[in-house]
């Protein structure tokens, strides 16, 4: 196995989510070169690698990997936290630098960019990685075997139910314009569907019951799942007594009326992504493709209200 340090570069390092990524490059004992963002308020870079290079211009990022390669520096990785329209082009942008892409999710928006950047995958020879991180939780790990070893003909009765609060500054930013995330349920909701589809099998059928700017809510039938989920930015749909404790967020999954705790455990799980990724395991294109096109579809399917299987949360 290959040892050596590999060279990472960064899009969108000023991102809240970066800073695993910057963790996770370092704790695997890798070097970050070049990182990009447009905003500046990036200190946190000195906490792990204070000597690699910044840049605010995609222009001049584009140059300095360029004047790497031609000075016989390779740049072997390029981790990809921007915006979630952004990520297409940032993949394409490592491709073309000969690098592979670890980008975060959800890869893409739209299904047919999966088919399109499979075509630059199999041109250029260099993968791309999706961070599907939840499938590495040792809980939802544990999950999955449980469903995978039960009886085949089982189907079980799941609720999903995300809660996490938002000010009022998520809806001015990139994240409140349903173009640019691509709404609730792909901006907050697409790895709990990666994970429900990695868990319980493909889509049988999608329903929507509620879309609005703030929350999302809905009904999946999986091969081996019924499901009822909703997701919500609104601190109003907390329940009372985590309210009462301060808490903005809660999650829970119910399966046949038994909750499944997963809150902990998610420190290190992009540290492990990466640890896979460098091994050669890491999740790839066609991995993503089911909670792309989930998301998708409940970003464009006419809500049908309150009828057939939904929610319970919904008879508030």
């Amino acid at each position: 196995m290959d040892t050596t340090p590999k060279n990472f570069g960064l899009i969108g390092v000023a991102g809240y989510i970066a800073v695993r990524h910057l963790k996770a490059i370092k704790d695997t004992g890798n070097n970050l070169l070049a990182s990009l963002d447009r905003f500046d308020s990036v200190g946190l870079i000195d906490s792990y690698f204070p000597q690699s290079d910044f840049f605010v211009e995609f222009e001049r990022f584009d140059r300095h990997f360029d004047k790497l390669k031609r000075g016989g520096t390779k740049i072997d990785y390029v981790s990809i936290c921007s915006p979630n329209y952004l990520h297409d082009s940032h993949i394409r942008f490592a491709l073309r630098h000969h690098a592979e892409a670890i980008c975060e999710k959800p890869i893409v928006l739209n299904p047919w960019n999966i088919d399109a950047l499979q075509e630059i995958e199999n041109e250029t020879g260099h993968k791309i990685y999706s961070v599907l991180q939840l499938r590495l939780h040792p809980k939802i790990i544990e999950l999955r075997n449980k469903i995978m070893n039960g009886p085949a003909d089982k189907v079980y009765d799941v609720d999903l139910t995300y809660i996490t609060s938002r000010g009022n500054w998520y809806y001015i930013s990139w994240k409140g314009d349903i173009q640019k995330s691509g709404g609730v349920a792909t901006n907050i909701g697409v790895h709990f569907f990666d994970m429900l589809g990695w868990i319980f099998g493909s889509t049988k059928t999608n329903i929507v019951h509620i879309s609005e700017p703030n929350k999302a809510a809905g009904y999946l039938e999986l091969g081996k799942a019924r499901i009822r989920w909703f997701l919500s930015l609104d601190h109003n749909d907390l329940p009372p007594s985590v309210a009462a404790k301060g808490q903005r967020t809660y999650r829970t999954i119910l399966i046949n009326d038994e909750e499944i705790e997963f809150s902990e455990g998610f420190t290190d799980l992009h540290t492990q992504t990466y640890k896979e990724i460098l091994a050669g395991r890491g999740f790839g294109l066609q991995d993503s493709r089911q909670s792309v096109e989930t998301a998708y579809i409940i970003r464009n399917a006419k809500p049908v209200g309150l009828t057939g299987e939904y929610h319970p949360m919904l008879k508030k």
